[in-house]
């Protein structure tokens, strides 16, 4: 079994159940559903799942606008399916940023195999759950353990907090947090990412007045300290 939380975008509703057939055989027990562009980017934003397993024809908006939209702001794996075959869909997905393609009708067992090996690509040694002094974050299901309670963390808390963990004991800057949330044209943002860094770290200190997890360093950015290790 599987912790990964995985969205599953497909218009048509009987694919749409074949999928989650699939996944839920094969251990696949968190998965999020979408049957249109908006409503997946919406699921994206509040759930931020580490795989979105997208269908390329749908109306309205479709799934390489879908994907345009995401890689925006983020490097979540995407598997792009279509009806079609066509050298020049794949061609564009994966300049998109699709992490790869399959064609409609598909093999159950490829499917599976193609996905495992982006999540392995992906979360190679991810340790999915991080310790921290005064609390414990579930990095695939983007929630916080602290004195025996759950709490959830925002896309962007959990944007925020997968860039300091890259860097554990590092100092991260300013700049490049705000690019994590915020995009390519970031400048001005600093007081957003204030803010964020305030509501993280009242969910993962053990008093956030004084923070020992996450500190500041002043004038160049922040610090994610693990339990344990020295910075």
């Amino acid at each position: 079994m599987t912790n990964h939380k995985i969205l599953l975008v497909d218009d048509d509703h009987d694919v749409l159940e074949m999928l989650v057939s699939i996944f839920r055989r094969a251990g696949y027990t968190n998965l999020l559903t979408a049957v249109s562009g908006g409503e997946a980017l919406r699921t994206w934003q509040e759930e931020h799942p580490s795989l979105i397993v997208l269908d390329v024809m749908m109306p309205g908006m479709d799934g390489f606008s879908v994907l345009k939209e995401i890689r925006r702001t983020s490097r979540v794996p995407v598997l792009m399916l279509t009806a079609r075959g066509e050298a020049e869909d794949r061609i564009e997905g994966l300049e998109i940023g699709a992490d790869d393609y399959l064609a409609k009708p598909f093999l159950p067992k490829e499917l599976l195999l193609r996905v495992g090996a982006i999540l392995n690509r992906a979360y190679p040694n991810q340790n999915e759950m991080v310790e921290l002094d005064g609390a414990i974050v579930d990095m695939a299901n983007a929630e916080v353990w602290k004195n025996g309670e759950k709490q959830t963390l925002t896309a962007k808390e959990m944007q925020l907090f997968e860039k300091l963990y890259q860097n554990a004991g590092r100092i991260v800057t300013t700049g490049v947090l705000c690019e994590a949330i915020c995009g390519e044209f970031w400048q001005g943002y600093e007081s957003t990412l204030s803010t964020h860094i305030r509501h993280l770290r009242e969910k993962i200190e053990e008093n956030p007045s004084k923070p020992v997890s996450l500190v500041t360093v002043k004038g160049l950015g922040y610090r994610l300290n693990l339990k344990g290790v020295s910075p």
